[in-house]
């Protein structure tokens, strides 16, 4: 399989927060404030975009490690970011950086590996 993907490429990804994204809402907190799982998803989504048009047909990736550290609040009603840049490719393991951002202020920063699936084959194993 030859991938296409080259190290420094890089996605956005963006959306406003809402009261379903909030840590109160998915039961990771108490407050209406941007859920971390919520930011997770969003780098994630950010990550996987990012690489999907540089696959062979009937390939995509799985999220297989996370490394994020949630560094700073954001209300609902605000606007919200995550920029994945890829960083390392290992065969079919990929490593991304990752960051996110309100309207503010940098709120999330790390790292998020993805491993390269053939679709059939993986949900086969299941």
């Amino acid at each position: 399989m030859e991938l296409k993907l080259k190290i420094g490429l890089t996605n956005k990804f963006e959306k406003v927060v809402t009261k379903d994204d909030s840590a109160i809402k998915l039961g990771s907190g108490t407050l209406e404030v941007f859920s971390t799982p919520m930011m997770v998803a969003m780098m994630e989504c950010a990550s996987k975009d990012l690489v999907q048009p540089f696959l062979p047909e009937g390939f995509s990736t799985v999220g297989i490690g996370l490394n994020i550290k949630h560094i700073a609040a954001t209300k609902v009603g605000k606007k919200v970011w995550a920029i994945a840049k890829l960083v390392e490719i290992d065969r079919k393991r990929l490593v991304l950086s990752i960051e996110a951002f309100d309207e503010d202020k940098k709120i999330g920063e790390g790292t998020h590996e993805r491993y390269i699936v053939e679709n059939e084959k993986f949900i086969g194993k299941l």
